[in-house]
């Protein structure tokens, strides 16, 4: 018999709500499967199971809020629990009923004559009007004029004297500043524990994207609409190619010490519409063609912006890409998710004119900047790792 925990979803996750039960007690889990759902700052979030088994039973009830780490559900491997034949109850001999007892008959009354009800007391007169209570507000005109235009209501102020300028507020009250949401909380405690806790270091180089771009038109002209690449899914790839060969930039920084991660789980920057933003993972973003991860791509993005999320997709990325291509920035210098420690941010392509083999000619070209834990690495490493990325954007055919 196993737990089955709430788990820890992120550096900022401190507790979770269920908010579903997608197995029954006694039914069958394997490692992987789906069983519950819980409520974050980041959303709903899908919790697979850990080990194959039989859920035993669910020991929180649904909407209960608790701490990471609290025990959700028992889960039995082995054989399934047996299910106990019980017996059925016999029916009770139902006794015969008793012999009916005859009543003795009413005397014959006659029918009862209804009284006439008591005149109800007629309502006393309303009292007289006062005279001279019901007047209009005086107010002056320059003071009706500013409560127009600022929307202050007058008769906050009673009719008894005149109304003047100097009695209406020159502009409305101020409303009282709104609590942050759920989702910019964890960020802001994200952030500046990052910031915090981690001695970031930058560095800075420019990648030649017209190979890459060429490229991508060439494999999108066999195929359809929905199935086209986005120069996004190379730099994905690219990241998670150059982390393998440079592991200390792929893995996690926890409790004085750092673990390197043989997989590249490359977490994608994604902006909800609602506001705010998160960094799931492409599980394993050095493997299959790019079609598939780009198929893998618009799913999680589909999800994210739905609110639905897999536990492993907050959990595990090991280095997270972040890349503002669409909104026209030059560049972008990226705080680092902890417990990850390195984060790449890619700017947007544009036209530059380049010295290639004594010749000015264009090309597109964009800003490419690493931001690494110095606990980790060092300057020297971080500039062979950003050289590795550009490598691979410049050979995309091998990607």
């Amino acid at each position: 018999m196993s737990q089955f925990v709430m788990p820890s979803l992120g550096a900022d996750m401190e507790d979770g709500t269920l908010v579903e039960q997608l197995v029954a007690p006694g039914d069958p889990v394997q490692r992987g499967d789906v069983i519950a759902a819980v409520e974050t700052q980041k959303g709903a979030i899908e919790i697979e199971a850990f080990e194959d088994g039989f859920l035993d039973r669910w020991l929180v009830p649904l909407g209960a809020k608790v701490p990471v780490g609290t025990p959700l559900a028992m889960i039995r491997t082995g054989d399934p629990p047996a299910t106990p034949d019980i017996p059925q109850p016999k029916d009770p001999a139902v006794p015969p009923p008793p012999p009916e007892t005859p009543q003795p008959a009413e005397p014959d009354l006659p029918p009862a004559v209804p009284e006439d009800p008591p005149l109800a007391p007629e309502p006393p007169a309303p009292p007289p009007e006062k005279m001279g209570t019901s007047h209009r507000q005086r107010v002056t005109p320059a003071a009706r004029r500013r409560a127009a235009q600022t929307g202050f209501d007058l008769s906050a102020l009673g009719g008894d004297r005149v109304i003047s300028l100097d009695d209406v507020p020159s502009a409305p009250t101020a409303d009282a500043p709104k609590p942050l949401s759920a989702m910019r909380q964890a960020i802001a405690a994200a952030m500046a524990r990052s910031k915090r806790e981690i001695p970031h270091y930058y560095l800075s180089d420019t990648i030649d994207l017209t190979a890459a771009e060429a490229f991508i038109a060439s494999r999108n002209a066999d195929l359809p609409p929905d199935a086209r690449l986005l120069i996004a899914v190379l730099f994905i790839r690219a990241t998670a190619r150059a982390a393998q060969s440079f592991p200390e930039f792929n893995g996690y920084f926890e409790e004085e010490h750092f673990s390197p991660s043989a997989a590249a789980h490359v977490g994608m920057a994604i902006n909800l519409r609602g506001g705010g933003l998160v960094a799931p993972a492409l599980l394993d973003a050095n493997e299959g063609n790019l079609e598939t991860l780009m198929m893998r791509l618009r799913d999680l993005v589909m999800r994210v912006r739905k609110g639905r999320f897999k536990a492993r997709e907050l959990a595990e990325p090991t280095i997270t890409v972040t890349s503002l291509g669409d909104r026209g920035v030059a560049g972008i210098t990226g705080v680092i998710f902890p417990p990850q420690v390195a984060i790449v941010g890619i700017g947007t392509p544009g036209w530059q004119p380049m010295v290639i083999d004594g010749q000015l000619v264009a090309r597109r070209v964009a800003n490419i900047t690493l931001a690494a834990d110095h606990r980790v690495s060092d300057g020297h490493r971080g500039a062979r790792f950003l050289r590795s990325i550009i490598d691979h954007l410049q050979q995309p055919e091998a990607l």
